[in-house]
């Protein structure tokens, strides 16, 4: 394996330019302190505009659990794909499998969310990651995650 590439933070303008999720299915606002495909943290700012809101729950608005599992595989996504090089970067992404999901608390409006996602394994063009989902150090949801790189 290569040496590990490290990058700081990805903004929105890189996420937009790699993965192809737009509004509203872009989940993730940025991702910092990726360490070449092993780790990363995704950042989702939760807020009442958003429209999963106006169902889910009036009166009661909590963030979709779904929602946070696909936030966990957009940023083993960028993870993935800014890991593999420039040159041989892949242009999609495939949900394989979900396991061991939980969700431990609600994510409310104004939270911010934080995707702590770690490679386990690797195998080709496949990769499975853990994700980690909290709020203020807190756990709120947790799954492992499979996915395909493919052009």
């Amino acid at each position: 394996m290569d040496a590990p590439i490290t990058i700081e933070a990805v903004d929105i303008a890189l996420i937009l330019k790699t993965l192809p999720h737009r509004f509203p299915f872009l989940l993730i606002d940025r991702v910092r302190d990726i360490r070449s495909d092993f780790s990363g943290v995704g950042i989702k700012n939760v807020t009442i505009n958003e429209p999963q809101f106006t169902g889910h729950f009036p009166g009661r608005p909590i963030f979709p659990g779904v929602l946070m599992i696909e936030g966990m595989a957009q940023t083993a996504g960028i993870i993935g794909m800014l890991s593999t090089g420039e040159t041989e970067r892949p242009t999609a992404v495939y949900f394989l499998t979900i396991d061991k999901c939980k969700f431990r608390k609600p994510a409310l409006p104004g939270d911010t969310i934080e995707y702590h996602m770690r490679l386990i394994t690797r195998k080709k063009a496949m990769w499975w990651f853990h994700g980690d989902a909290k709020v203020n150090g807190n756990i709120v949801a947790q799954a492992d995650i499979g996915a395909m790189l493919a052009d």
